[in-house]
């Protein structure tokens, strides 16, 4: 049974329609990779399947595991398998970071994890993830450097074990070591039962990771999918193609030809 349906999904934020008209499918063991240019609707997507009470479902269905999400609270979506990795973690006071993975980890279970167990895991899930066991005392995200929450935020989702991972441009603040970390966690973690969608404009990580499917968001609506060579042609040619192929408008200032491998538009060096 497919893990994630979205069908025909139509998402305003503050009464301006920003999904219009979406369907994707995730199955499990499954990698895919949501890319297009700023301001088309990527994390619009990922913070409405996780319930963030801007984001208004005008129409359509978002179904997982049978459950229609759409019906369900922030934390049943979590505890339903659901996880998000944002762009921004919040800096939370008088919340220590070890304090709140133990809630969190325990929220999702029946019985409380032993103290013993829950240290033995939080230990061996930051040594992967390069996470300094010092800083867990500190209060959440607060103080920390955008490379040291972003490590954070996969610490969480290691402990967690979703099902499904939404990751939202996570590398961005990351260096090469951090980068291979998350993909070394994503890769580690594809057991056949995890899938997940993940936004980068970096093509580095796609490179480590090798998503399985590839979809291309233009004014809130998959246009096009297909595998790792649709990451490879935009980021040789831009989104400029999609405008005559697909018979679609994309917003003038992200007209130019672009590399994936940047946040910035800017010129494709290749002219050709």
């Amino acid at each position: 049974m497919s893990k994630l349906v979205i069908k025909d999904l139509y998402v305003n934020v503050d009464d301006i329609s920003i999904i219009n008209g979406l369907n994707l499918e995730i199955n499990d063991g499954e990698v895919h990779a949501l890319i297009g240019p700023n301001g088309h609707g990527k994390s619009t997507l990922l913070f409405t399947i996780m319930g963030h009470p801007r984001y208004n479902v005008v129409k359509g269905s978002i179904y997982f595991n049978g459950q229609d999400v759409l019906k369900m609270t922030v934390d049943e979506r979590s505890k339903a398998g659901m996880f998000l990795a944002m762009q921004n973690p919040l800096e939370i006071n008088g919340v220590s970071t070890i304090d709140f993975l133990k809630s969190a980890l325990n929220a999702r279970r029946d019985t409380p994890i032993s103290l013993y167990k829950f240290v033995k895991e939080f230990e061996s899930c930051s040594k992967d993830v390069g996470f300094n066991l010092d800083m867990s005392t500190r209060n959440l995200n607060e103080g920390f450097s955008g490379g040291e929450k972003k490590r954070n935020e996969i610490l969480q989702m290691k402990l967690l074990n979703p099902l499904l991972s939404l990751i939202d441009e996570i590398d961005s603040g990351l260096d090469v070591d951090g980068l291979e970390m998350v993909a070394k966690v994503i890769n580690s973690m594809m057991d056949g039962s995890f899938s997940c969608l993940i936004i980068s404009h970096y093509s580095k990580l796609y490179k480590l990771i090798k998503p399985t499917h590839v979809h291309i968001i233009i004014n809130g609506k998959i246009v096009t999918s297909g595998d790792y060579s649709l990451i490879e042609k935009v980021d040789n040619e831009g989104y400029k193609w999609l405008e005559k192929e697909f018979n679609v408008s994309i917003n003038k200032q992200e007209n130019k030809r672009v590399s994936i491998g940047t946040c910035n538009v800017k010129e494709s060096v290749n002219n050709g």
